[in-house]
Parts: structure tokens; sequence; C-alpha cells
């Protein structure tokens, strides 16, 4: 039907609907635009083990500020937060992280929760590593010549992996074991490769939980109070970088240590079986 001056009751309705129909886009544009949000730059294990999708929602839905999340190995996180390409930090290499506190690039370092690592590999365990000594086993894989992948990419992973080498005698910074392969990849990358290639491999308990191309590879190596993976959250410092929402980040950093976030993270599991165990308190 045209809309001409024969309807102008129907010209002025339509006319009128299409106003606020626009009016209400703009509206909702502007809303958009306005909502508040933080970026984090955390660990591939806390976004790769599901944890954030389970926790993020609910710190959104209890502030109304969203988080957008630069998933990197642990020392590609700090050195984006040095940079000012984050509002805060979530991680897992305690050294490091009080470091970047010291250096002044953040506000306060503090705990949130606790996982392990473990040591996964081909079932039949061919280097003999079962059991609960972590440096026996990478000793044994290293006589071995046992292919092994390394993460090699400056991640919390990585940095106990080259820890618990140092505690077996090994020097990889100076002599690769035989079968000792770096992929400079994430966590998950670095199981797709060491399932389809029959190698040993360190992980959070986390991401290998949530990890589904498993092969023949089970858990080698387990309970060695030296696995503790410690994970801690640092606002960053505006004074580096004036342009860090510190107010939105630090609601993060409270909330998550609260007794709501640190039961939001003690909620998640699968299969049953808890991945991350929350202690804020530090114990």
């Amino acid at each position: 039907m045209a809309l001409t001056s024969n309807h102008p009751p129907l010209r002025r309705r339509l006319l009128a609907a299409v106003a606020g129909a626009t009016l209400a886009l703009a509206a909702g544009a502007a809303q958009a635009q306005q909502a508040p949000f933080i970026v984090m730059a955390s660990t591939t294990s806390t976004e790769q083990s599901g944890l954030f999708a389970h926790l993020l929602p609910a710190f959104t839905k209890a502030t109304g500020i969203e988080v957008r999340v630069v998933a990197q190995g642990t020392g590609q996180a700090l050195d984006s937060a040095r940079r000012g390409d984050a509002d805060i930090v979530f991680v897992h290499d305690q050294p490091a992280e009080e470091k970047f506190v010291a250096e002044g690039f953040g506000l306060k370092r503090q705990p949130v929760m606790v996982n392990d690592f473990i040591l996964v590999g081909p079932k039949n365990d061919p280097a003999g590593t079962k059991g609960k000594d972590v440096a026996a086993a990478l000793g044994k894989v290293a006589t071995a010549g046992a292919p092994f992948i390394s993460r090699g990419d400056k991640s919390g992973t990585h940095a106990a992996e080259l820890r618990f080498w140092k505690l077996a005698g090994v020097d990889v910074a100076a002599t690769k074991p035989g079968g000792y392969r770096e992929c400079g990849c994430g966590m998950g990358p670095a199981l797709n490769i060491a399932a389809s290639s029959g190698a040993y491999v360190l992980t959070d308990r986390g991401t290998w939980l949530n990890f589904r191309n498993r092969g023949d590879m089970g858990v080698l190596v387990e309970g060695d109070r030296r696995l503790f993976n410690q994970y801690g959250v640092i606002v960053v410092n505006p004074a580096r970088h004036a342009h860090v929402k510190v107010k939105e980040a630090q609601r993060f950093a409270d909330w998550v240590v609260s007794p709501a976030g640190q039961s939001t993270i003690a909620a998640y599991r699968i299969n049953g079986e808890r991945l991350f165990f929350p202690n804020a308190n530090g114990q």
C-alpha cells in the first residue's frame, strides 16, 4: 500500500513506529558501548580447563562488569600487563608474580586458588616413571631418552617444569635430553602433540581433566608436594599505565577472593571431580 496523503493516520503511525524503533536501537547501542569491562591477561590453563566459562559469568552477574580474557602463558600474560595491555592478571608463577609487583607493575598479589601439576604419558610407561617423585621421574625420562613435550613458552607450567628438571639434575637449557622437544604452545596443543607421539608431558590437572584426546595416555606421577600449583591475581598499577581500569579490576580481585568467588571456584567440577581448590587465605 502506497503511503499517500489519503492515509495520514496510518502514515503517522508507521513513521512513529519507525522513529521509536530507531531510538530503541540507538539507546541499546549506547548502553552496550557504556557497559563496563576489563581486560584480564591469564593462563591457558584457566581458559582451557573451562574454569572461566563457569567463573566469569558469575562475576558479571554480580557486578555488571564484563571480563575479556587474553589467554597466554604466565610470562606472556605478565609482559602484556607490563605494556599496559591488561587491567589485571590471573596467573600461576609466584616468583614471577612477586617480581612483577616489586617492579611496580602490580598493586598487590593475592592468592586465589590451587591445583596441581601431574606428569602424564603412555600408559605402558616405557621410562618407568610411575610414582610420586617428579624429579626421579624426569631423571628416568632423560636417561631413557624418552620423548618429552615441553611447552617452551615461558608459561607458569613451563617455569615449573624447568624447576623440576633442575631438581632431577638435568640442565635442559644447556643439554637437552634426547627425546626433549619444545612446542612453544599452550597446554592443550602440548597435550595433543604428546598424545599423538607417545610422549611424556607435564600438565596442570585442570586442563588434563578437560582434555578429551587422551589416546593411550594416563597419569603417571602425582601427589608430590612440589607439584603444588598456586594461582594469584594482581591489579595492574595505574601509576604505570593511567588508562588501567583500576576500580573495575579491583572489584574482580576483591570478588574472586570473597566467599562468593571462592565458593564459585569450589563448585566447578568435571565428572564430579573438583579442578581447583580456593585458598584466598593462603592455606
